[in-house]
């Protein structure tokens, strides 16, 4: 991101969402995975962490939580 780290739009983004209410999950996606990065993103406000290549079932792991079902 040329303007802001991650880091920094995750403390952005959930900053704005203390005000109106809203939740906006954030997942991270890097191709630097290194030990400990996944820690750091959760602690800073992040929902989950995926490293590249991102593997289908991962990304499935990751995703569910936020996924609504459609009705039938």
């Amino acid at each position: 991101m040329p303007e802001m780290s991650g880091f920094e739009a995750t403390t952005a983004i959930r900053e704005r969402q203390q005000r109106t209410g809203e939740r906006i999950p954030i997942i991270a996606v890097t191709a630097h995975a290194l030990e400990g990065d996944r820690e750091r993103c959760l602690a800073a406000g992040m929902d989950d962490y995926l490293s590249k290549p991102i593997r289908p079932s991962e990304l499935d792991r990751v995703l569910e939580p936020f996924l609504v079902a459609a009705p039938p």
